[in-house]
């Protein structure tokens, strides 16, 4: 006896096997390996976020002990939050002068260097012709050059005008150093801006300098931000210039007067409580801003890369 198969309908042609596609076309072996390789990338991060917090957090509570109790108990806690040691790294070791230097030398060169890279970038970011591109070149190009190449280019050309030992020429250093990765940040942030709000302008009558004032700069101001910020913790910081053009103890920068006190500990003897004190008056107020203007820094970063 054989066995029939069901009948279909007379010309009716069998339905067509239908292959369950995955979502994206990744197969799903593909998809389980970059689900793993993300999840160990993010354990990866916390983890060097967790060692950094821990060491600024070491960090800050040393500066609240003396040198007897860190070195018989490194990882010990502070029996007391007594502020001798920043009182001592602030007044005795020249850090109350230093902090104004720092301060007055970061705000002028970076206020000096993002209002004079603004009008820079928005012209090369709407302008198309062979002097914008190799104006953009010649930026770009900057942005290659370290500082320990011109260094003792630049200590020869301030010393023939005077401005060695001079927070003037060392504005003047910082300005000139910050404009390529300025205007190049700057130049990719106006680019992704839409045209269709200037053009209006342009057809109210409204001028170029206008336009720029009154509409472009405020929708900018997070792309301005971001480089701001970037300039504050970037010349904060700066230790080399600062190290080679300034000699003067009352012109010392935070930096170098970091340096210049543990110098000093080779031969009075160490003082650890005080360094790691003076390591927080260096470090705090950059984390304090960065605190504050975090999620503005982010979004500027983000927002420049439209185009």
């Amino acid at each position: 006896m054989t066995t029939l198969a069901p009948s279909t309908s007379e010309g009716a042609a069998p339905p067509p096997v239908r292959r369950r596609r995955n979502r994206g076309g990744v197969s799903p072996a593909l998809r389980a390996d970059h689900n793993l390789a993300r999840s160990v990338g993010v354990f990866l991060l916390w983890v060097v976020v967790v060692v950094s917090i821990a060491m600024l957090a070491w960090i800050v509570l040393q500066a609240f002990r003396d040198t007897r109790e860190i070195l018989s108990s490194p990882w010990g806690m502070p029996k007391s939050f007594d502020f001798t040691n920043f009182s001592t790294a602030w007044n005795v070791s020249g850090f109350a002068m230093a902090t104004l230097n720092s301060v007055v030398t970061t705000a002028v060169s970076s206020s000096v260097c993002v209002a004079i890279a603004c009008p820079a970038a928005y012209y090369l970011s709407r302008v198309e012709s062979r002097l914008t591109n190799g104006l953009s070149l010649y930026f770009i190009i900057g942005l290659g050059i370290p500082a320990q190449v011109i260094l003792i280019p630049l200590f020869v050309m301030l010393d023939k005008v005077h401005l060695t030992d001079s927070l003037i020429g060392l504005n003047l250093v910082y300005i000139g150093l910050s404009m390529p990765f300025t205007v190049f940040l700057l130049t990719a942030f106006f680019r992704s801006l839409p045209l269709e709000m200037e053009e209006a302008a342009a057809l109210d009558g409204a001028s170029a300098l206008r336009t720029f004032v009154k509409i472009t700069l405020p929708l900018a101001k997070g792309g301005i931000l971001t480089a701001f910020v970037l300039l504050l913790v970037s010349h904060w910081n700066e230790t080399l210039l600062a190290l080679t053009l300034i000699q003067s103890t009352e012109k010392y920068t935070l930096p170098v007067a970091l340096i210049s006190f543990v110098q000093q500990q080779t031969y009075s003897g160490a003082d650890w409580g005080g360094l790691f004190a003076g390591l927080c008056i260096v470090i705090l107020p950059m984390l304090v801003i960065y605190m504050w203007l975090g999620r503005r820094l982010t979004e500027g970063l983000t927002l420049g890369m439209g185009k």
